[in-house]
């Protein structure tokens, strides 16, 4: 592996001079339009990287079977498999709709601000362990960042004036839990207690295709214990195992907020095992913020991609999958132009690619089933906003989950409120003497639609200024008139921008699930055509969807002839996991 590189931006995308190559800097001057008005979405618009050239794809340029693998989109899981693949010497070509790479993992700028798209909360991202999957795929592309560790991962304010501050020590966020819930310790030691048995058992497993079998059998030969541990617990879920140890409701209702703030549903539809490798790698390996926004991942990705002698290519809006004799051989994008490669990996959501990209195959009986089982998650409201820093106490956490005065609103729309303040870590992505604010809820998108289009903006204004009311009053008296830039997006923009079903973020279950049993894994029905993110075991959230792509990279792989594979082990464990699928 040659030296690791530091991470960089593709140069169309500075606004200013940048002084280290690993830091992405905020431009401190103003860029023009409005500071109280537009979108985050219309703002990215304004920054093109240049697509990176790509010529001789098409079919009759010579390109026949010339790639390895077709990646539709450049979120987090795509780009962690197509390095993945790059890495072992597949020549893969990544299909971007948008300008930058990404998705709801991108960056846009605005008047000095440097703002992170979806979430600043990052798992995987430490130096230790073989859960810390971003760092991993990164360097297996030669690239690094400079992080910043964060000493919390969360601030609860929750009904009843409860206020538990996740801290980064293990101990010192139990210590804390119980000095709240005295008459639960026994309890709470247990619970997280399991989470922890959970997490350690897949932290000693190196990470690969449960869907190939060489590698299930040689980990389960190496470590069986940890292996018949996982399988125990994949069919069960955090509710039942906190159920088993605690009574107390109210702490009951505090391990909902931990799930919900994981998997947007409650403790007992969150699986226990994407419960565990959250509430335990946050002590593990800490919330670690990569110096200049949660941006740089995607672009250093992509870099490192390309490095790699792959390509990526942007304002390529992928229209279908094309089918030839039952096997996925390329994408059609809008422009009409056609790709070809041995496989295809989609990391379109399972909706957009079965029933858009797929729109004139028939939807096989195991997209039905995954139907039957989930539902698309509700999608959110966000507001980006630039404020005065002064509006912010000393010793300011930087992220908060707000709950203000019943438990039942913790998963109706607008009921609770996730916020980050990611210049308490790093202070270069706004300029001097403000802080950004970045702030979500909950929110379905038939609450927006078959608004004209004033209706909307003002819909927009008045639900955002009603949340910033709420965090007003909560926390941070004043905010409202220290407001310099605001931006919202709705769950319309979510959809528009990012190419979701109904901006939606990922699957959750219809009613109480078995775990993991139900959750598809990356092969689908079609031969030759692989999904890739969070509608995808082990579903939602950065280091899932980064689980997601390094899975999807091993098992084609193996199927192109790049890994080790065995055909008949491959049949057997096919019609195990089929069986398993119909038992949930």
């Amino acid at each position: 592996m040659p030296p690791l590189a530091p991470a960089r931006l593709h140069a169309p995308l500075l606004l200013a001079p940048v002084a280290t190559p690993s830091r992405l800097r905020a431009s401190t001057g103003p860029r023009g339009g409005s500071r109280r008005g537009g979108t985050a979405a219309a703002a990215l618009a304004s920054e093109k990287p240049p697509a990176v050239s790509v010529a001789g794809e098409e079919r009759g340029a010579g390109g026949d079977g010339r790639y390895d693998a077709i990646v539709i989109g450049s979120g987090i899981g795509g780009l962690v498999a197509a390095t993945q693949l790059a890495a072992k010497g597949a020549r893969v070509l990544v299909l971007e709709k948008y300008l930058i790479p990404g998705g709801s993992s991108g960056y846009y700028r605005r008047d000095g601000f440097t703002f992170d798209v979806g979430s600043s909360v990052m798992f995987g991202f430490s130096d230790k362990g073989n859960l810390n999957l971003i760092t991993q795929a990164l360097e297996a592309v030669g690239h690094k960042m400079e992080v910043i560790p964060d000493p919390s991962t969360v601030h609860f304010h929750l009904p009843g004036d409860l206020s538990v501050l996740v801290h980064r020590e293990y101990d010192d966020f139990i210590r804390e839990l119980i000095s709240k819930f005295p008459h639960e310790k026994e309890g709470i030691l247990q619970f997280y207690g399991t989470c922890w048995k959970i997490f350690n058992s897949l932290n000693s497993l190196e990470l690969k295709s449960l869907e190939e079998p060489l590698y299930l059998f040689g980990q389960f030969f190496q470590k069986p214990l940890e292996c018949l541990t996982l399988a125990y617990y994949l069919p069960q879920n955090a509710g039942d195992i906190a159920r088993k140890f605690i009574k107390d409701q109210q702490l009951l209702s505090f391990i909902d907020a931990e799930c919900f703030i994981v998997s947007t549903v409650n403790a007992l539809q969150t699986p226990m095992i994407n419960a565990s490798m959250v509430l335990c790698d946050r002590h593990f390996g800490g919330i670690n913020y990569p110096v200049g926004g949660v941006g740089g991942i995607a672009t250093s990705l992509a870099d490192g991609l390309v490095d790699r002698g792959s390509k990526i290519r942007y304002k390529a809006n992928v229209t279908n999958v094309i089918i030839e004799n039952g096997k996925a051989v390329g994408a059609r994008l809008s422009n009409g132009k056609e790709f070809f490669a041995k496989t295809v990996i989609s990391n379109a959501t399972r909706w957009d690619t079965f029933g858009k990209l797929l729109k004139d195959e028939e939807l096989p009986e195991e997209e039905k089933n995954f139907q039957k089982n989930y539902v698309k998650a509700p999608s959110f409201l966000s507001i980006h906003m630039g404020v005065k820093a002064s509006v912010l106490p000393a010793g300011t956490d930087c992220h908060h989950f707000v709950l203000e005065d019943d438990w039942s609103n913790l998963e109706k729309p607008y009921g609770s409120i996730f916020l980050s303040i990611p210049t308490v870590l790093d202070p270069s992505l706004a300029p001097e003497g403000h802080h950004i604010l970045h702030i979500f809820t909950t929110a379905g998108i038939e609450d927006w639609e078959g608004l004209s289009r004033k209706e909307y903006e003002q819909k927009k204004e008045l639900v955002a200024n009603e949340i910033i009311r709420r965090l007003e009053k909560k926390l941070f008296p004043g905010l409202q008139d220290s407001i310099v830039l605001k931006e919202v997006g709705s769950p319309k923009t979510h959809r528009r921008f990012l190419a979701r079903n109904d901006g939606t973020y990922g699957p959750m279950p219809r009613g109480k699930p078995k775990g993991l049993l139900a959750m598809p894994f990356n092969t689908t029905a079609i031969d030759g055509l692989y999904c890739v993110g969070d509608s995808c075991f082990p579903g939602q959230g950065v280091i899932a969807v980064a689980f997601s792509g390094i899975m999807c990279a091993h098992r084609v792989a193996a199927d192109i002839g790049l890994e080790q594979r065995s055909p008949v082990l491959d049949a057997g464990l096919l019609g195990l996991l089929r069986w398993l699928r119909t038992l949930a």
